[in-house]
């Protein structure tokens, strides 16, 4: 029975130091799908992916987190939870209004 053993170099990068430098530097994928038939396009899918830090992507300009409601209290999300809390509570003092009568 014969044992491999795992070589290593000097210079060798582990998992951590890759993912720190690409979160640091960003990565872009980009890339069309198109699926024709006789010239007729029926289908067309547009790939574009960023991997990346949140810091690096803000110095990009990407922060579409911030505009999500279900991302973001500062979008609005906290006053729409807040405005259906009330709107329930309102139903649940009615609905006992109704029981005691």
């Amino acid at each position: 029975m014969s044992q491999r053993g795992v070589s290593t170099h000097g210079n060798s990068t582990n998992l951590a130091d890759i993912l720190e430098r690409v979160l640091d530097k960003g990565i872009v994928v980009a890339g069309d799908i198109n699926v024709n038939i006789a010239e007729i396009e029926l289908l067309s899918i547009k790939i574009r992916l960023v991997i990346c830090s949140v810091d690096k992507a803000k110095e990009m300009g990407i922060n579409w987190w911030k505009n999500d409601p279900y991302l973001s209290a500062e979008a609005g999300n906290l006053e729409l939870l807040q405005e259906q809390n009330q709107l329930l509570m309102k139903k649940i003092e009615a609905l006992e209004r109704r029981l005691d009568a």
